[in-house]
């Protein structure tokens, strides 16, 4: 996993930290040298060139934070992009993976980087050096230095076995707590608020416990390689020491041993302690790779441009199976759309209609059969040019936290004050003439300050400001009172004028502006009934 998240980063990137921790390596010697040199000989000269070489290492230790900085920012970038280019199973976890688990990646490529770079590029510098000072001591240090990584990488082990539940747990605490929030309102209605209070609560407890573990083992670490580490200075010390009481090494020299020869082991140290500050970052990471490497979730990556015009949309044999579920969502639908025609979907909850709309929309692939558009398979199509066609207006549409203007000017980004004017009015959004600023009033995130018939509404002005060919609309006119549904339908009627549509209702109000109407039960289609009279009857059986 470390190696794939090293691929990541530009070979530029590497190269430069490279270059950066030769030179620290470099300044280090000559910090040895001028200290040696100030200490042995009772001269304060060296002094300004030995606060000269500690400041040069500073900054050359603090351009390379920049450098590791802006790859983690990038690599994180480009993660969260893929990621968010991909279905979501528990939208919960995922958020947790966006958010925490990639915010932890930042010690990987900030911290255990640079310092591996260091760990192989410093030893070797002051360890040449300290070859044309005394090969005997460089003999014993090349001899030792391997121990470090071999103790290091036995605890490591551990600590990535312990870290990886420990971030199994935060994904779960996560996505649960972001669950539960979600439903707060159902949870009260029934009494079930304190029940998820105490399941909180313990998952918030293995967590702890998970992260006491991992640091129990972070700290053994540390233990074991400060021994190793200083067994193998005194490997080195003591031997030095007594030749230079029976005066078979000059002091220059046995001094420069000694101040070196803690350098050669420090970088592996450190490297153990970036590692074990990381391995959180590493588990996220391996979740991330994991949800990438997934088989996508929908087609549509094909390079056909669809046609301008109101498209005929076929269905034949179409299978769409959720993974755990016990049948089919979708079981062998075949259905014609005729360009221009408006069919509305009904059926019992469960029944699939929800599915048929993703389907259509190119967000979830059919595990048989296909969908044509104009005779074009949906997974030879462009699916940013299909999409783009597309105009979608859900049950709960989302609203962000900005004005009125900009949440219609979704469906089309770079449309004037003009055309968002139009679309309100298309909608009939007449209450924006109640709102303090009109247009321009800022609503709270998802809508705060509108009703949900406004909400509706507002869905349906952005749908038509895209001006897509191809209108879904998904039960519109659900939990909306009997006034807020009339203006809905009115708006509605003009919205799918002209285009090719189909729209999932359970409430008959919605079928007086559709051409046909289609029954899906148990996910199957059980047959259409003809003109809107027919609309009505089907509805009412």
């Amino acid at each position: 996993m470390e190696r794939r998240l090293l691929g990541l980063v530009p070979r530029r990137v590497v190269v430069l930290v490279g270059v950066l921790a030769a030179g620290q390596g470099v300044l280090l010697v000559v910090q040895a040298e001028l200290l040696v040199r100030a200490v042995a000989g009772l001269d304060a000269g060296p002094l300004p060139w030995l606060a000269g070489a500690v400041a040069g290492r500073a900054v050359l230790a603090w351009v390379s934070g920049l450098v590791a900085g802006g790859a983690a920012a990038r690599v994180k970038r480009g993660l969260r992009g893929a990621l968010l280019g991909r279905p979501a199973g528990e939208a919960g976890a995922r958020v947790t993976l966006l958010t925490r688990g990639l915010d932890g990646v930042d010690p990987f490529f900030t911290g255990y980087v640079p310092q591996l770079v260091a760990a192989c590029v410093v030893p070797v510098v002051v360890l040449a050096r300290l070859a044309a000072v005394d090969w005997a001591s460089a003999l014993v240090v090349a001899v030792t230095v391997p121990l470090v990584p071999v103790f290091g990488a036995l605890v490591g082990m551990r600590t990535a076995e312990l870290t990886g539940r420990q971030w199994g747990l935060l994904h779960r605490l996560g996505g649960h707590f972001r669950d539960v929030v979600a439903g707060l309102g159902t949870l009260r209605a029934f009494g079930r608020a304190g029940h998820q209070s105490a399941v909180v609560r313990e998952l918030a407890g293995e967590h702890r416990r998970a992260s006491v573990r991992a640091l129990r083992v972070a700290f053994l670490s540390s233990l074991v390689l400060e021994l190793v580490c200083a067994l193998s200075v005194a490997l080195v010390a003591v031997p030095v020491g007594l030749r230079l009481l029976g005066g078979e090494m000059a002091l220059a020299a046995g001094l420069l041993v000694l101040v070196l020869t803690p350098e050669v082991f420090l970088p592996l140290r450190a490297l153990g302690q970036r590692f074990h500050a990381s391995a959180e970052g590493v588990a996220a990471a391996r979740e991330a790779f994991a949800v990438l490497d997934a088989p996508a979730g929908s087609r549509g990556g094909g390079g056909v441009v669809p046609g301008e015009g109101a498209p005929e949309i076929v269905l034949e044999e179409v299978t769409v199976r959720y993974p755990g579920a016990a049948g089919a969502a979708l079981d062998r639908v075949s259905l014609r759309v005729g360009p221009g025609e408006r069919v509305a979907v009904v059926g019992p909850s469960g029944a699939g209609k929800s599915t048929l709309l993703l389907v259509l929309a190119g967000l979830v692939s059919p595990d048989s059969g296909r969908v044509l558009v104009d005779g074009v398979d949906l997974s030879d199509l462009d699916v940013g040019a299909w999409r783009a066609r597309v105009g979608w207006v859900p049950q709960r549409p989302h609203l962000f936290a900005a004005s009125v203007a900009d949440n219609v000017r979704l469906g089309d980004p770079g449309a004037g004050a003009g055309r968002v004017e139009e679309a309100a009015r298309a909608a009939a959004m007449d209450f924006v003439g109640e709102l303090p600023e009109g247009l321009e009033t800022v609503l709270g995130e998802g809508g705060a300050g509108l009703s949900a018939g406004q909400r509706q509404r507002l869905a349906i002005a952005r749908a038509y400001l895209s001006g897509g060919p191809v209108m879904l609309l998904d039960e519109p006119t659900a939990r909306l009172d009997l006034h807020s549904e009339r203006v809905l339908v009115e708006a509605a009627a003009g919205l799918l004028a002209g285009r090719t549509a189909v729209v999932v209702a359970h409430r008959p109000a919605l079928l007086g502006v559709v051409d046909r109407v289609v029954r899906l039960e148990g996910g199957r289609l059980c047959g259409p009934a003809g003109g809107r009279a027919g609309a009505r009857a089907g509805e009412a059986a």
